[in-house]
């Protein structure tokens, strides 16, 4: 006769007077920490790993990477337990306790999140945040020309480790070095390279995630229909995304970057007008933006735009380039600056939490266009039931409509 594990016993025992299993864990938060035990690897001391309401560091590890101080608010509700794991189990022990528990699942990894979907919940269903702080090293191999990243590095962090060991290598992704790579990356990644080498997600090689089950899948076990969903549909939606697999790609030991303001009084909207009859015809190791704002200066009228430019080259191929293509810009030389990559790296919701695939199209459709519905399939293919849903995750598919 098989003896049942003590936490379930615990459970059985408390559900009976609770009107909810998910109501057990703010008065019996011992349950959550006997599933806690039972499914993950070592530790018998685990105040370093769960953090309830009432403990000391919960408050400061909440907020420690909250951007957005909306969010910051008392008001909002917060997750009932924070899991910092150091060890994959307590990846597993984390999905897997939170499902016994009918609790959601928040992951954080870097935390450049202004939306407050890995932190807080719109709908007020409680829910676990799994904090990913402690998934952040980098191991880069020039030599393979790949990288393996932790879902809790940040951009900033991976970019450094590449630059240590190769000022000609670099990785396509955003220019924000606090953003963190677990949720860019799955989220597509633009950066200054999209030109010329595309989003981050054109270059993961691998990926290990933990998924509905507690499995942890790497691209040849979890399939190619579900590599394809989390590098660019949101790994979030899918499962626990624990590190990428990166191709490095080669950069010039030498970056040119300049940026010009011009106003009304400089004809800023025939300038404008230039920039986007030109940009996608210039050559690829060009990045060219153009941010358009309220005047900054007291006095000035209407609007202005800040015209950045990066070059994989030096100032005076640069400059030949703009006399060439956009003279109008008016570039000199004082303007230009020569630097190596890594000195220019430093420079819709479903408010219910139970949206239907009929009901997310709405904004699915417009962001994922022709990729939504098969986002849907592989959704409802590894996560029929959307145990990992936030207010802007994609819903299994329901079938026809």
């Amino acid at each position: 006769m098989e003896i049942l594990p003590t936490f379930v016993i615990s459970i059985l025992a408390i559900i009976l007077t609770s009107p909810t299993i998910a109501s057990i864990i703010p008065t019996h938060p011992q349950t959550f920490i006997q599933c806690f035990s039972h499914h993950s690897r070592l530790s018998t001391n685990l105040s370093h790993l769960l953090y309830f309401p009432n403990t000391t560091s919960y408050s400061s590890l909440l907020l420690s990477s909250i951007y957005n101080l909306r969010f910051a608010s008392t008001s909002t509700s917060s997750p009932l337990v924070i899991v910092a794991p150091t060890d994959e189990s307590h990846v597993r022990a984390t999905v897997l306790c939170s499902r016994v528990f009918g609790l959601h699942l928040r992951v954080r990894s870097g935390g450049h999140d202004y939306e407050g979907l890995s932190y807080r919940s719109y709908n007020q269903n409680p829910f676990v945040m799994l904090d990913l702080a402690n998934f952040r090293s980098v191991t880069v191999d020039v030599e393979h020309g790949t990288a393996l990243v932790q879902a809790g590095a940040t951009l900033g962090e991976l970019y450094y480790k590449i630059a240590e060991k190769s000022p000609v290598h670099g990785f396509p992704a955003g220019i924000c070095p606090s953003v963190g790579a677990g949720g860019h990356i799955s989220g597509g990644g633009m950066g200054n390279l999209v030109r010329k080498y595309g989003l981050a997600s054109d270059n993961v090689l691998d990926v290990k995630l933990v998924d509905v089950n507690g499995r942890v899948l790497d691209r040849e076990s979890m399939g190619e229909d579900l590599f394809w969903a989390i590098r660019g549909g949101g790994g979030a939606s899918f499962g626990v995304i624990l590190s990428w697999k990166v191709r490095l790609v080669p950069v010039s030991p030498t970056v040119s970057v300049f940026t010009m303001q011009k106003t009304l009084e400089d004809g800023v909207f025939d300038l404008l007008d230039k920039w986007q009859s030109i940009a996608s015809k210039l050559d690829e190791d060009v990045y060219m933006e153009a941010a358009i704002r309220a005047p900054m200066s007291n006095g000035s009228r209407g609007v202005e735009a800040l015209f950045n430019f990066q070059f994989m080259g030096g100032c005076e191929e640069l400059l030949g380039i703009m006399e060439e293509k956009f003279p109008e810009l008016g570039v000199e030389a004082k303007d230009c600056k020569e630097m190596s990559w890594i000195q220019d790296l430093d420079l819709g919701m479903n408010v219910d939490g139970s949206a239907s695939y009929s009901a997310a199209k709405v904004w699915g459709k417009p962001y994922f266009k022709s990729n939504f519905e098969r986002l849907a399939l592989v959704k409802a293919m590894v996560d029929p039931e959307n145990f990992f849903q936030n207010e802007q995750s994609i819903p299994p598919f329901g079938g026809p409509e």
